[in-house]
C-alpha cells in the first residue's frame, strides 16, 4: 500500500477519485455505497493473489488478511479486535444474532415501526418456527428523541403488564426510510438497565457517524462497511462483545467452526468416540477464541471486500483528512441541501419540527434526527383517500395530489425516471400521510447537485400532473 495525496478540498473535483459514470450523478450512496479507485485497485491486486493460487490464499493467507481488517476496524470503533468479525452485511449480521438466541413460550421482540424491512421479515420468520413473538413501537413524524424513548418504554412496561419477557430490542443506528438518527445510545442504556438484550442494526453507522462501541457497549452491534466507509460490497462488521460470545453458537449458515454438543448426532444404538469437534480444514491463527474462528471460514466466498478495509480506512485518512472531517462534511451538506431542497418545492425536511406549516431552518439546527449525511425532504404531492380528503398534516393547493392507493406506485414510477432517464436516484417513500424523498450527502457531492435533482422532481411533478388531467378526461393511452 502506497501513500496518498491530501485531497485539496471536498466537492464534485474528488468525483475523479472514484469509478462513478462521468454521466451518472450518486445522490442515493446510502443504499449500496461506492469507493475509490484506489480502494478499487487493491481489491484487484488481492483478487490476483487469489485467482494465481487459490489454494495458498484460502487455506493460509486468508487469515492474515481478515486479522489486519478486524484490527482496523477495532481501532476505528474502540473495540477489541477480538470482538470484531465480518459477514456480508447488516441483514447477515442481525439474523446472526436474533436466530443464535434461544427463545421460550412469552419471549418477544421489541422494535421499531421504521425497522428495515428486511430485519422484520427476520422476526416474522423467527415467530413461525420459535415460540418468540414481536412487539413494534408504532410512531410518526413530527417526534422528538426524548417522545421516542419514552414510546420505547411504554411499549417494554406494557409488555411485562401482560407477562410477556422483553428478550432483545432491535434498533437502528440510522434508519434507512426515513433517513434519521435514532437516539440509540439512550436505547441501549435503557435495556442494560431493563434487563433487556440490544442488537443494534448500524447498517448506516460506520463512516457516517461516531461510534464508540466500548462506551455505548451493545449486546450486539452489525454495520455495512459498504455503505459509508468506501468498502466494496459486501461488507459488515458484527460485533459480539466478550460476555456474549459464548451465544453466538453458529455462523450463518453454519459451517466448519461451529462446535456441536457432544454426541448429539448419535442415535443411541451408535457407538465410537464423538467426531473430531473442530473440523476447520485449514491452518488457523493462533490465540482465537471459538468466536473468531467460527466467522474466519464460513465456505467457499469472495471476502475481498473484507480485506480491503484497512486501504478505505488509510485512503480516508491520508485523502480526506480524517472521519471527523468527512463527516463533518457529509452531515453539513446533506443539512445545507436538504433545506435548499425543502425551499425550491416550498415544502420542508423531516424531523421534530416538520409539519409546523412554516419551515424554519434555524430552528433545524436542533433537530437530534438530522445529525447524520441524510435529509428527508417532502415532495410537493398532497395524498388524498377516495373521498378526496387530505391524509397529511401538511399540505397546499398548488400542490399534485395523488389517491394514496396510488402512493407507493407513484414512488416506484418517479425512482424509475430518476435511474433510466436521468442516471441519478432518490430514494422515494410514503410515511406519515406524504411522500418523502431522502437525499444522501457524501464528499464527491455539492449542494449544487441537489438543487440540479430538485429541477428533475419539478419535470417528474409536470409530467404526473399532465398525465393524470388526460386521465381524466378518459384520452390517456
Amino acid at each position: 500500500m502506497g501513500s496518498y495525496q491530501p485531497a485539496a478540498s471536498f466537492g464534485n473535483s474528488l468525483l475523479k477519485e472514484f469509478p462513478l459514470e462521468p454521466t451518472f450523478r450518486n445522490l442515493n450512496h446510502g443504499s449500496f455505497g461506492t469507493y475509490p479507485i484506489a480502494v478499487l485497485n487493491r481489491f484487484r491486486e488481492i483478487q490476483d493473489k487469489f485467482e494465481g493460487s487459490p489454494d495458498q490464499f484460502l487455506r493460509y493467507d486468508l487469515a492474515h488478511y481478515l486479522l489486519e481488517s478486524r484490527k482496523a476496524l477495532g481501532t476505528m470503533l474502540n473495540a477489541p479486535t477480538n470482538t470484531i468479525v465480518f459477514v456480508k452485511n447488516a441483514t447477515t449480521g442481525v439474523n446472526t444474532a436474533l436466530r443464535n438466541l434461544v427463545y421460550q413460550p412469552g419471549d418477544i421482540i421489541v422494535y421499531f415501526s421504521t425497522v428495515y424491512g428486511a430485519v422484520e421479515k427476520t422476526i416474522a420468520s423467527l415467530a413461525e418456527t420459535t415460540p418468540v413473538r414481536g412487539r413494534k413501537v408504532k410512531y410518526e413524524f413530527p417526534i422528538t428523541h426524548d417522545q421516542m424513548v419514552e414510546k420505547f418504554l411504554t411499549v417494554i412496561h406494557k409488555a411485562r403488564g401482560e407477562g410477556l419477557n422483553v428478550k432483545v430490542a432491535v434498533f437502528d443506528t440510522v434508519v434507512s426510510q426515513p433517513g434519521v438518527r435514532l437516539p440509540f445510545e439512550r436505547l441501549t442504556e435503557i435495556c442494560k438497565k431493563e434487563g433487556i438484550m440490544s442488537c443494534i442494526d448500524g447498517a448506516h453507522g460506520v463512516g457516517q457517524i461516531p461510534l464508540d462501541l466500548t462506551k455505548i457497549d451493545p449486546d450486539f452491534f452489525v454495520s455495512n462497511c459498504h455503505k459509508w466507509l468506501f468498502t466494496p460490497r459486501g461488507c459488515a462488521v458484527f460485533y459480539v462483545p466478550m460476555r456474549n460470545q459464548h451465544l453466538i453458537r453458529t455462523t450463518m449458515p453454519t459451517s466448519h467452526g461451529f462446535l456441536p454438543v457432544p454426541g448429539v448426532l448419535k442415535t443411541g444404538s451408535e457407538e465410537g468416540e464423538q467426531d473430531d469437534p473442530y473440523s476447520q480444514p485449514f491452518d488457523i491463527l493462533c490465540n482465537q477464541s471459538n468466536f473468531e474462528l467460527q466467522f474466519e471460514w464460513t465456505g467457499t466466498n469472495d471476502d475481498i471486500p473484507f480485506l480491503c478495509v484497512p486501504e478505505s480506512v488509510k485512503y480516508r485518512k491520508e485523502v480526506c483528512g480524517g472521519e471527523e472531517k468527512i463527516m463533518n462534511y457529509c452531515n453539513n451538506l446533506a443539512f445545507e441541501a436538504g433545506n435548499r431542497v425543502a425551499q425550491m418545492f416550498g415544502t420542508d425536511v423531516l424531523g421534530e419540527f416538520c409539519s409546523s406549516g412554516a419551515f424554519d431552518p434555524a430552528k433545524e439546527k436542533e433537530s437530534e434526527f438530522r445529525k447524520c449525511a441524510f435529509a428527508n425532504v417532502r415532495l410537493p404531492i398532497t395524498l388524498v383517500d377516495d373521498q378526496k380528503a387530505t391524509l397529511g398534516k401538511l399540505s397546499r393547493p398548488e400542490w399534485l395530489v395523488v389517491k394514496a392507493s396510488d402512493a407507493t406506485s407513484t414512488c416506484r414510477w418517479m425512482e424509475r425516471q430518476l435511474i433510466q432517464k436521468h442516471h441519478t436516484m432518490s430514494p422515494c417513500y410514503v410515511h406519515a400521510g406524504s411522500i418523502w424523498t431522502r437525499l444522501s450527502a457524501q464528499i464527491y457531492l455539492e449542494v449544487s447537485d441537489f438543487e440540479w435533482l430538485a429541477g428533475v422532481f419539478k419535470g417528474l411533478f409536470e409530467r404526473l400532473a399532465v398525465e393524470d388531467a388526460m386521465a381524466a378526461l378518459d384520452i390517456k393511452n
